[in-house]
């Protein structure tokens, strides 16, 4: 079967965030947004074909996430990732970012410590701090060839009695890392050995690149699996955002019975009926989709990096093991964070995700979407390689 990724989309006449915030956010129309973390491709046609047959039933009352869906996703996570999920473990939620607040209202009370580890996608700091908590921050080692890892020797020196609970996004939003078993244990060794619940994102969790596995943390044994809240779902891999729906797993019940006492008294409900239909619909018949979506990814990361590598001394790119978030170290320009921004949008005409929006660990990056068909990466690809070709004159 085959599917075409080479055509852009008409988003304009839509309520698609990346383009009706153009003109908010970078005081002009005229570019090409490449920052709100869904795709402009199109969502997969069995899925579409589902939603639309669901739409023409006469009543969108209330309805039940009923077994079967969450059936769908515990076939895929043991399909596709090994790791076996029961029902009696999952929630309902509309979206990851309110799962981490429940977490930390869960785990956390006022005061007490949260463990973000920069540069990471904002709402992990801002969900902290709206909820009364203060932010431990561990930031990420970056090595010489641009590398990030975790700094295990910094947190060890930082935690302490009040220290309650670590996010951890994985793969890691912006900076594309997968991270290896072998890390994860460490990791999770130290939380454990402190007593600290791990609220796990692993929503970029298929979107994973040729030599890297990804491993779900509640994978690594009986131990971390009960200090774990992981929160799963098709919305990335599928682009799937606007059905809002995604999973919370948590296998341990007292702490699935401490998050659910938090959950109900939110009040979460039970979503919308067309994104029942698109999640089970995803995870039942949109894998061979997948598997050909990672390989035009995959098809655009070769072009930015060939097209990047004749300017290594104005913007480092380190290719990503998963996501389809390009973290482009733009150092090299000696431009302001202001200033950087103000290139890509006045010289590129290209809308970005400034990286200093991700801590100050982002300061002189930025974080490009890849997620686009070809003739929009194509012409991306050509806008950015005019600017920086021109550099000398800006």
């Amino acid at each position: 079967m085959s599917f075409d990724f080479s055509t852009s989309i008409d988003r304009a006449k839509t309520k698609g965030e990346k383009y009706t915030l153009r003109e908010a956010l970078f005081k002009t129309e005229e570019l090409i947004p490449m920052w709100v973390a869904d795709m402009d491709i199109k969502t997969p046609t069995c899925v579409l074909e589902a939603v639309q047959k669901r739409a023409l039933e006469p009543i969108y009352g209330y309805e039940e996430v009923g077994d079967s869906v969450f059936e769908a996703q515990i076939a895929w996570m043991q399909k596709r990732h090994d790791v076996l999920i029961e029902r009696e473990w999952m929630l309902y939620s509309h979206s990851v970012v309110a799962s981490i607040s429940v977490a930390i209202q869960t785990v956390t009370k006022p005061g007490d410590k949260v463990i973000v580890q920069g540069p990471i996608y904002p709402p992990f700091f801002k969900q902290v701090t709206l909820n009364g908590r203060e932010v431990l921050h561990n930031p990420l080692k970056k090595d010489a060839t641009g590398c990030y890892s975790f700094d295990i020797e910094d947190l060890r020196s930082k935690i302490d009695s009040s220290t309650k609970l670590l996010l951890l996004c994985s793969p890691h939003n912006p900076v594309g890392r997968v991270w290896s078993k072998e890390e994860l244990k460490e990791l999770s060794d130290l939380c454990i050995e402190h007593d600290i619940t791990i609220f796990s994102d692993e929503i970029h969790s298929d979107l994973i690149y040729s030599g890297h596995k990804h491993t779900p943390l509640i994978s690594l044994g009986e131990e971390v699996k009960a200090k774990t809240i992981t929160a799963i779902g098709p919305g990335k891999s599928f682009n799937l955002a606007g059905l809002a729906i995604s999973t919370v797993v948590i296998s341990d019940e007292i702490l699935r019975e401490r998050y659910k006492a938090t959950y109900d008294a939110i009040h979460f409900a039970q979503g919308n009926v067309f994104g029942s239909v698109g999640f089970e619909t995803a995870y039942r018949e949109g894998e061979d989709w997948l598997d050909a979506l990672l390989v035009h990814l995959d098809s655009n990361i070769l072009k930015l990096e060939k097209m990047l590598s004749q300017y290594k001394d104005l913007v480092q790119f380190q290719r990503p093991e998963g996501t389809y978030l390009a973290w482009l170290d733009c150092s090299g320009m000696g431009l302001s964070n202001r200033g950087l921004r103000d290139f890509f949008v006045k010289k590129a005409a290209l809308g970005l995700s400034p990286g200093i929006s991700f801590s100050k660990e982002g300061s002189q990056y930025m974080r490009l979407n890849f997620a686009v068909p070809t003739d929009t990466m194509d012409e991306a690809i050509a806008q950015l390689d005019l600017a920086l070709s021109s550099f000398d004159e800006y």
